[in-house]
């Protein structure tokens, strides 16, 4: 009778009365045979019918057709009844005993197919009853619970059937479609119930687990993973939507609090649920990698201190972090041992968005912190890395973090054991941990390390090579003193071999400067032999050595060394025919009588003081005004020149100070570089301890006068800055006070200067124009590292030529991405400030040039 009828009211009535009365009655071994294997797919049948139905008729539902109504809503209170049916059916089968999944095989499959249809119905209810869901939502209601019911009768079942090792090929497969199935479900429960979802996951989570053995090797753990990470960052998307919505309205209701403090466990539950499947099939999860570390970047970059982050109250993101994040931090230490996600976080190749440098920063220094805890052979596994060591990932990600380092973000750090946490710059909190991580590295790792530091010294970004010359120095310090000889001889070998005008010397100088600093005494003299300063090939070590370094009875025998190798050298090139080309080693040697000088204070002999002015007021005979404007090399030794007669500023006479000022006078006219018009400035401080010889006032006063006002001028904010500071400790401590008030020769001039004096600050931007700015600034930033590393590579010696091909697209694309870059760099340009005026003409010939290439590309 039941395979016969097909009204559906009679359907459901047959139907129940075979669950409630025949049921019963059948065997647990004939349950599948003589049931369910002929009942459930006429069951399915008619399910299937009436949801169709059910969709074809709420598409005309309106509020006037009362009969359309009546039938949906009777179609509806059927499906009601059918869940419930098939609940009690369910119900029924988990009073058994010793259920085997052979014994109902089909009950379960159908009960999946009810549940995903209906739950799809529920989810696009808005969509399929075309806005009129208030004249069936209350059924609508009803046949959620009832399919809510269901499954959690399902789950029951399951619960109580048990798959052995002895188990067919078949049970095994058909656990796995279950279990894919329900995946299926959850991406479709997503949004629609908190507890609905976690249930749901937690059935994978535990049938994955139960059969743990049997099923490893059949599951899709790409895709359950993928699910997992997907719910995960759902959820924590609404926790910081809710926590918006409270920040801007500025109310926080108590029903508000509560909704997000359950969103923040659901985050919690996905947490540790990751936590709990990636523990037991870790080993299947060789190409899943990427989704974990998508998973962390992506929850660090909404979360201060990111840039991207949404505003939230601090109440709420320490909830987060309490609850969520403490949950989460456990995955990264599961994940330490295996090799796949090691390769992925250190991958050359990650490429990036901007708001997840920092996150990946961020990540490097939380395994940096947990490493010293693992095994010999996980630290190995990241130290020596793949394709880079996790020394050299951390100072690429450090680099790529600009913005966050110029605004700068801060993070918590315990400064003091026993104290809270305080906030400290980026910076400040990358330094601690880094140097926190080379004091546990294992000595067999110190050649990644070493190569890694020297990398980031010699790198194109500044910030970066002082990050890596702080944790040398902390090397230096932690380490052995025969470690920190045996660094600074090899800086000291590698600035004495590369040439001076080489742009890393500079800051391999810093490097040694410093280093020499934390040297042992008797290291310090075994440098000073190995380096000896009367030998003219080590005088480019030494000019960038602090003498104070050194104790005092070694630091006047170098210094005395160094004065008579320097000047020697000096006198020579003085008595020949002074050509520009010998003049680099000239400079070599004005720098180490300017360290010579730096040291020694008041402590020099009147001898050589007498010595060394005299060779320089030879220089100032023969400088021209237009050829060291002209010739960078002549600009150096101008610039030494000036810093040197800063210490012998009251010994000048009345000729050897006109030629300086006539000289500095001409030449600013000529519009020197940046460095020059420092030098200038330093110079003119050191102008107010001094009192001008009567016959030079009258060429020298108004000159100095002209030179301040020009330079408090200047559009370079360096420079500006510099005068400021150095004008004011000028007429602090001059006696000329009738040159001050000639120096200002504007009352915008003046404004400064009192401002100045005044500590006024100047008008600043909000913190949100600022990061948005540096949020911009960071595309033509990465575009210009980018071309200076390049550049940087490509130095050494030439290589072979080799065929001309013709350009690929790759070359296109950057070089018209460079283009982009430059025209992003003159629009903030723009903003800061009036252009130039030669900045129009210079745009039209760069319009007509790209409107050639134009034509030539249609041509």
């Amino acid at each position: 009778m039941y395979q016969e009828t097909e009204d559906w009211t009679e359907h459901i009535r047959v139907l129940r009365i075979l669950t409630e009365m025949f049921l019963p009655h059948i065997s647990l071994e004939d349950l599948e045979e003589t049931f369910f294997s002929k009942v459930l797919p006429k069951t399915l049948h008619f399910f299937d019918n009436l949801m169709s139905e059910l969709s074809s008729k709420a598409k005309g539902l309106t509020s006037q057709s009362t009969e359309l109504c009546s039938t949906v809503r009777n179609l509806l209170q059927a499906v009601v009844q059918l869940l419930g049916t098939l609940t009690g059916c369910v119900r029924y089968v988990c009073s058994l005993q010793e259920l085997s999944l052979h014994s109902v095989h089909s009950l379960p499959s159908s009960v999946l197919c009810v549940l995903k249809s209906t739950f799809t119905h529920c989810k696009d209810s808005e969509s399929v009853y075309c806005g009129h869901l208030h004249l069936i939502s209350d059924l609508l209601q009803a046949m959620f619970k009832e399919t809510y019911s269901l499954q959690k009768q399902l789950m029951e079942l399951f619960d109580l059937i048990s798959i052995s090792s002895a188990s067919a090929e078949d049970d095994i497969t058909y656990m796995v479609s279950v279990i894919h199935t329900v995946l299926e479900i959850c991406s479709i429960i997503s949004n629609m119930d908190h507890a609905l979802h976690a249930n749901t996951w937690k059935f994978i989570i535990k049938q994955s687990l139960k059969h743990h053995s049997l099923l490893q090797c059949h599951l899709k753990h790409s895709d359950i993973l993928g699910g997992l990470c997907k719910d995960t960052l759902l959820s924590f998307d609404s926790c910081l939507q809710l926590a918006e919505q409270m920040k801007v309205s500025q109310i926080q209701e108590d029903t508000d609090f509560k909704l997000f403090q359950k969103t923040v466990k659901l985050c919690r539950f996905f947490a540790n649920s990751l936590v709990h499947y990636t523990k037991e099939f870790l080993a299947c999860f060789s190409d899943s990698c990427s989704q974990l570390h998508q998973l962390f970047l992506q929850i660090h970059s909404k979360i201060p201190p990111s840039l991207y982050a949404p505003e939230i109250l601090e109440d709420h993101q320490d909830e987060i972090s309490r609850v969520f994040l403490v949950a989460l931090d456990p995955l990264i230490t599961q994940l330490l041992p295996f090799s796949p996600f090691m390769e992925q976080v250190l991958s050359k190749n990650l490429d990036l968005s901007p708001e997840q440098q920092l996150p990946q920063c961020l990540l490097l220094l939380t395994i940096m912190d947990k490493l010293s805890s693992q095994p010999e052979e996980v630290q190995t596994l990241w130290n020596t890395g793949k394709s880079l060591s996790l020394f050299s990932a951390l100072f690429f990600s450090f680099q790529q973090c600009c913005g966050e380092l110029s605004l700068p973000v801060c993070l918590p750090q315990v400064v003091s054991t026993g104290q809270p946490a305080v906030p400290i710059t980026l910076y400040h909190y990358v330094c601690v941990h880094l140097c926190s991580f080379i004091a546990s590295t294992l000595p067999s790792h110190f050649p990644q390390l070493e190569r890694a530091l020297l990398d980031a010294v010699l790198g194109s970004s500044m910030i970066t090579s002082l990050l890596a010359m702080d944790s040398w120095c902390f090397l230096a310090r932690y380490g052995t003193a025969e470690l920190c000889a045996h660094h600074v001889n090899v800086i000291a070998h590698l600035v004495k071999a590369w040439p001076s005008d080489c742009c890393q010397v500079s800051a391999l100088a810093v490097l040694l400067r410093r280093m020499l600093f934390l040297m042992a005494p008797e290291h310090q003299a075994k440098f000073a032999h190995k380096f000896s300063p009367e030998e003219v090939e080590n005088l480019a070590v030494w000019q960038h050595v602090s003498l104070r370094a050194l104790n005092p009875d070694l630091r006047a025998q170098v210094a005395s060394q160094l004065c008579s190798a320097g000047l020697a050298r000096c006198r020579q090139w003085l008595s020949s025919s002074r050509a520009l080309g010998g003049l680099p080693p000239v400079n070599t040697a004005l720098s180490v009588v300017l360290a010579a000088c730096s040291s020694a204070d008041a402590t020099m002999e009147a001898e050589l003081k007498t010595s060394v002015l005299g060779v320089l007021s030879q220089f100032w005979s023969f400088l021209q005004a237009k050829q060291v404007s002209d010739e960078p090399c002549l600009q150096k030794t101008l610039c030494l020149l000036l810093h040197l007669l800063e210490f012998f500023i009251q010994a000048l006479d009345a000729q050897l100070m006109t030629q300086v000022f006539a000289l500095q006078s001409s030449l600013l006219q000529l519009h020197p570089p940046d460095h020059v018009r420092l030098a200038m400035v330093d110079f003119l401080s050191s102008m107010g301890k001094v009192f001008i010889p009567q016959e030079a006032q009258r060429q020298v006063v108004p000159q100095l006068s002209c030179l301040f006002a020009s330079l408090l001028a200047d559009q370079t904010w360096l420079i500006h800055q510099h005068a400021l500071e150095a004008f004011t400790h000028f007429a602090e401590e001059t006696r000329h006070e009738d040159v001050v008030p000639w120096c200002l020769n504007s009352e915008e001039a003046k404004n400064k200067v009192v401002n100045f004096l005044a500590k006024t600050r100047q008008v600043e931007e909000t913190r949100e124009a600022r990061t948005e700015r540096l949020k911009q600034e960071r595309i033509t930033w990465s575009a210009q590292v980018l071309k200076v590393d390049g550049e940087l590579e490509s130095t050494g010696e030439p290589v072979a030529k080799r065929a001309c091909h013709p350009p690929s697209e790759e070359q296109y694309k950057e070089a018209v991405g460079t283009m982009e870059g430059a025209v992003e760099a003159v629009k903030l340009l723009l903003q800061k400030g009036s252009p130039p005026g030669w900045l129009a003409v210079k745009l039209e010939a760069l319009h007509t040039a790209i409107a050639t290439l134009r034509n030539n590309l249609r041509a």
